[in-house]
C-alpha cells in the first residue's frame, strides 16, 4: 500500500472537481465518498442534489471561521494506491483505511472530536484521496509534522492488517518517484519510461567512471540531452538542468529536471565528491587531465572489472560501513558503464540491472570516497573501451565480469539487510535476478567453447582433473563433477596447468571463497575465478587442445595464484 502526501493547495473546491470528475484520461469511474468526518457528509456522487460546493462550504467552514489567521494554503491531500496484486477492497475496507490515515497523520486523532474535517473519496478500485482543511474545530492548527512518515508506518501495519502485500519501508534516500502526471504523460507519449526515469539513467551513464566535469557535460551533450548550466556571478558553476528533446510541456518548451531532482546523488556538489582530483600549488582541487590515461579494449576492460568488483564483495563482507557504501555507490557506476557497452543479446537485462541497483547505492551512511577508485577506474576503463562484441574475447570477459558483479549485488543484498535497509536489499536482490539472466546469456558461447575443449582431453586427463577435485575441495567434489558445467570447469584445470599453475592450490584458493553456495552452478563460478586469477583466455575457441603439452620454450615456470600482479585479487 503506497500512501503520498501531495502539494498542498489553495482552493478546496478545485480539488472536488477533480476527485469527482472524470480525470485527466477518463480513468475516474463512479466518484463517491467512503468516509467522511461526519457520516451524514453530503456526497456529490451519489445524491443528485448535492453540488460540489454543498460538501465544499462544509469542509471549509473551520477555515472561514480563523478570518486573517486562516493558512494561505489550507487543503492537505492524501491518495492511498494498493499494489497491482492486492485484492480489491470494499468501500467499507477502504473507509477505515481512510479513518487510520487520518488519526495516524494527525488529521483527526483517534477519540478527538475536535480534529480537522476530511473527506475520502473512492474513483477507481485501486485507491482512494482523502481531502482535508487545516484548521481544526477548536480552532487550533492540526499538528502534522512528519505526517509523510507516519502515513508510510500506518501503511506498514495496514498491510499487515488486511493481508496486503508487504513493501518495505524506506527511509529518505530514495528518488522521487514520477508523479502519476509524469505516468500518464508517458503512456500518451508511448514510453516505457517516464522523462525523469530515462533522465536518471542517462545522467548516471554519464557519470559513470568520469573524471570531471568537463568530460561528464560532454557525455551528457553526446548523449543527445538538453543540458543548461546555472552559474553565480562571478561565474562559478552552481548547478545543473537537463531534459529531453521531445519532452515539452504545454506550451512547447522542453521540461528541466535538476539533478538533485533526479536523484540525491545527482546534484552537482554531490557528484563534486566523487570526481578524483589533484591538489594544485594555490590549494585548489582540479580534475586530471581528460586522456590522461590511455584506453584499454573491451575485453581488457572487463578483466579488469572483473577484479575489481571482486575486491569489492571482500570490502563488502568484512569492511567499514563507510568503506561499503563508497564500493556500492561505484559498483553502480560499473553497472551503468557495463549496460551501455555491452552486446545486445546482454543489454536488456543489464541495463534493468543498473536501473534497480541505483537504488541499493544510497543510504544515511556516507561514503569514504577515497576507496571508490578502483571501482570507478573499472567504470571508466569500460566506457573508454568501447563497446564489446557478443563473442570471443570480449564476449566472454562479459560473462566473467557479470558473473563477479553478481556475487556483489548479493553481497550488497545481505549488508544492507544487516543494516535494516529493507528497500535497498530488495533492490539488490532483484538486481541479481536480471544479471543471472544476463550472465546466462552472455556464458552460453564461451561456456560451449570449453564443453567442446573438455572433449578433446584425453581419458586420462580427465580422470586425472576428477581426482584433483575430489583431493582439493572434497566437500563440494560430489555436486561439481555432477553438474553440467564440470566439463568446462575440467579444461579450465588442464589450462591453468599447461600455464604453469598449480591447479589444485589455485582450486582450493578459489573454492574457499563466500558466496559459492548461492550459485547455480559451482563449475560456472569456479570456471571464470580461476581463469581470472590465472590470467587465461576467458575465450577458448582458438586455442589448442589442452592436453597438447606446451614446448619446453613456451612453458612458464611453476607458480602458484599468490604470485605475479593478481597477488592481491587471490590471496584470499
Amino acid at each position: 500500500m503506497i500512501p503520498r502526501i501531495h502539494k498542498r493547495g489553495k482552493r478546496t473546491i478545485g480539488l472536488l472537481y477533480y476527485l469527482y470528475g472524470p480525470g485527466t484520461h477518463e480513468e475516474h469511474t463512479d466518484p463517491h465518498l467512503v468516509a467522511a468526518w461526519d457520516s451524514l457528509a453530503p456526497d456529490p456522487g451519489r445524491d443528485p442534489h448535492t453540488t460540489y460546493a454543498d460538501l465544499q462550504r462544509l469542509l471549509d467552514q473551520p477555515v472561514d471561521a480563523k478570518g486573517e489567521q486562516r493558512p494561505k494554503r489550507h487543503v492537505w491531500h492524501l491518495s492511498v494506491r494498493a499494489a497491482p496484486e492486492d485484492p480489491v477492497l470494499t468501500d467499507e475496507q477502504w473507509g477505515e483505511i481512510a479513518r487510520r490515515m487520518v488519526a495516524a497523520t494527525g488529521i483527526a486523532p483517534e477519540r478527538d472530536s475536535a480534529g480537522c474535517r476530511w473527506a475520502a473519496v473512492r474513483h477507481a478500485d485501486d485507491h482512494i484521496h482523502i481531502i482535508a482543511t487545516l484548521a481544526r474545530e477548536d480552532g487550533r492548527s492540526p499538528r502534522l509534522d512528519h505526517d509523510a512518515a507516519r502515513a508510510q508506518a500506518e501503511a506498514r501495519r495496514i498491510e499487515a492488517d488486511y493481508g496486503l502485500r508487504r513493501l518495505n519501508p524506506g527511509d529518505g534516500t530514495a528518488a522521487q518517484r514520477p508523479t502519476s502526471a509524469e505516468r500518464h504523460k508517458a503512456a500518451r507519449d508511448n514510453r516505457q519510461r517516464t522523462p525523469r526515469e530515462e533522465l536518471r539513467e542517462t545522467v548516471r551513464q554519464a557519470m559513470a567512471g568520469s573524471v570531471g566535469e568537463g568530460e561528464f557535460f560532454d557525455r551528457l551533450a553526446a548523449s543527445g540531452l538538453l543540458v543548461r548550466l546555472r552559474t553565480a556571478p562571478s561565474g562559478d558553476l552552481l548547478g545543473y538542468t537537463v531534459a529531453l528533446p521531445d519532452d515539452l510541456n504545454g506550451s512547447g518548451e522542453p521540461v528541466f529536471y535538476s539533478g538533485s531532482r533526479l536523484a540525491p546523488d545527482l546534484s552537482l556538489p554531490r557528484l563534486r565528491k566523487r570526481w578524483p582530483g589533484t591538489t594544485t600549488a594555490e590549494g585548489t582541487e582540479e580534475p586530471p587531465p581528460r586522456g590522461a590515461r590511455p584506453a584499454v579494449g573491451p575485453a581488457a576492460a572487463r578483466r579488469g572489472a572483473a577484479g575489481a568488483v571482486w575486491q569489492a564483495v571482500l570490502v563488502v563482507d568484512r569492511g567499514d560501513d563507510t568503506e561499503v557504501a563508497a564500493q556500492l555507490a561505484a559498483a553502480g557506476e560499473v553497472l551503468d558503464a557495463l549496460a551501455t557497452t555491452s552486446a545486445a543479446h546482454t543489454r536488456q537485462h543489464l541495463r534493468e540491472a543498473a536501473f534497480l541497483f541505483e537504488r541499493a547505492t544510497r543510504s544515511h551512511i556516507r561514503a569514504a570516497q577515497a576507496h571508490d577508485q578502483a571501482l570507478r577506474k573499472a567504470a571508466r576503463d569500460l566506457v573508454r573501451g568501447g563497446p564489446a562484441l557478443g563473442r570471443g574475447e570480449d564476449g566472454a570477459t562479459t560473462a566473467m565480469v557479470i558473473d563477479m558483479v553478481f556475487f556483489l549485488a548479493l553481497a550488497a543484498a545481505h549488508w544492507h539487510a544487516r543494516k535494516g535497509h529493507t528497500q535497498q536489499a530488495a533492490a539488490a536482490e532483484k538486481t541479481a535476478e536480471h544479471l543471472r539472466a544476463a550472465y546466462q546469456e552472455a556464458a552460453r558461447h564461451p561456456l560451449g567453447a570449453l564443453h567442446a575443449r573438455a572433449l578433446r582431453l584425453s581419458p586420462a586427463l580427465r580422470r586425472q582433473q576428477a581426482a584433483l577435485v575430489q583431493a582439493a575441495v572434497p566437500e563440494l567434489a560430489e555436486r561439481v563433477l555432477a553438474e553440467a558445467s564440470w566439463p568446462a570447469l575440467a579444461a579450465t584445470l588442464a589450462d591453468a596447468q599447461a600455464a604453469g599453475y598449480d591447479p589444485a592450490v589455485l582450486l582450493a584458493r578459489a573454492a574457499v571463497r563466500r558466496e559459492l553456495d548461492t550459485a547455480d552452478s559451482i563449475s560456472d563460478v569456479l570456471v571464470w575465478r580461476l581463469r581470472r586469477m590465472a590470467r587465461l583466455p576467458a575465450d577458448t575457441t582458438m586455442l589448442p587442445p589442452a592436453s597438447t603439452p606446451a614446448t619446453p620454450a613456451a612453458r612458464p615456470p611453476a607458480r602458484t595464484p599468490g604470485s605475479g600482479p593478481d597477488q592481491r585479487s587471490s590471496a584470499r
